[in-house]
């Protein structure tokens, strides 16, 4: 048994000093805790593997997706629900108006913007703006272009509101919906698809809508060369927005599906805004016809003639 005096604790000096006199010796180096470790530099990343990280939104977009997960999600019948929906401040919606407006070549619009938090608070009060924006300016197109006509007589045409209101928001929801169901098919044909979810692509939409407010204001200005360069602006920029969105979810897919697919949401994209531009601006107008009433002679020659 060692006697009382060996059990004795005993300073050590520094560590250089200790290991100068026993090289064999083991130390421990115990840092301090104020003092901030030294981070080790990890093992380079591929950069091809991180452009693609970047284009889809792989590494965030899971973890919000955990975190989402996470969230007491209310059942649909209840306000609660629905209400979640619309929980996005004004700093959100016109941080995605601007992402709508000036697209960034190479930067997926719903990483970017829409996957930390999706809305339809956006979507429809654009849609809902679009559609009075529409109405109104045709109606008003309509009166600048007969103004000053003796035989016109101005009447509101409030049946393109009801019609503008079923375009707008039958392609707002509607083509997401099929859309959505594509890529969910398309997922369980190739696994390395990515796809969004119904609210995201409605999301997208909406939003990309929201070029064509100014733009459908600006067509009042009653020169067809005029509307038709302010609707190939307009397109260009949100087809541009759509595309760039949805080309790194299908790019994966077979190459004549994926170009397919882009070139169908393009041209129905095209379809919309040339239609309301022909529809609601360039239509011809019967109203203002002056009405021929027969008088009595021309009566009586015309049975006279029967």
């Amino acid at each position: 048994m060692a006697a009382v005096d060996d059990l004795q604790f005993e300073e050590f000096g520094n560590a250089a000093t200790s290991l100068a006199a026993n090289p064999d010796a083991t130390t421990v180096n115990i840092e301090d805790p104020g003092e901030t470790p030294k981070h080790q530099p990890g093992p380079p990343r591929g950069s091809g593997r991180e452009e693609d990280d970047e284009l889809l939104g792989n590494d965030d977009s899971d973890k919000t997706e955990l975190l989402a997960g996470q969230k007491k999600s209310s059942p649909f019948w209840t306000f609660e629900y629905y209400q979640t929906f619309f929980d996005v401040d004004t700093y959100q919606v016109f941080d995605r108006i601007k992402g709508s407006l000036l697209p960034i070549p190479g930067k997926n619009f719903v990483r970017l913007y829409i996957r930390s938090n999706p809305d339809l608070y956006g979507p429809f009060w654009i849609c809902a703006t679009l559609v009075f924006a529409i109405a109104i300016s045709g109606n008003l197109s309509n009166f600048l272009i007969h103004l000053g006509e003796k035989t016109y007589h101005y009447v509101p045409e409030f049946r393109k509101v009801s019609i503008a209101a079923t375009i707008i928001y039958a392609y707002a929801w509607l083509v997401p919906l099929a859309l959505w169901g594509f890529l969910m098919w398309r997922n369980s044909k190739v696994m390395n698809i990515v796809s969004y979810s119904f609210l995201e692509i409605v999301c997208v939409y909406g939003y990309s809508l929201f070029i064509y407010i100014p733009t459908a204001i600006l067509w009042i200005i009653p020169q067809k060369a005029v509307r038709w360069i302010l609707v190939m602006i307009a397109l260009g920029i949100s087809g541009s927005v759509l595309a760039m969105t949805f080309w790194p979810a299908v790019r994966e897919d077979n190459r004549r599906v994926a170009l397919a697919t882009v070139v169908t949401i393009v041209l129905l994209h095209m379809l919309l805004s040339v239609g309301c531009l022909a529809y609601f601006f360039d239509a011809p107008e019967m109203d203002h016809l002056p009405t021929t009433t027969a008088t009595p002679n021309q009566t009586v020659a015309a049975a006279k003639s029967s």
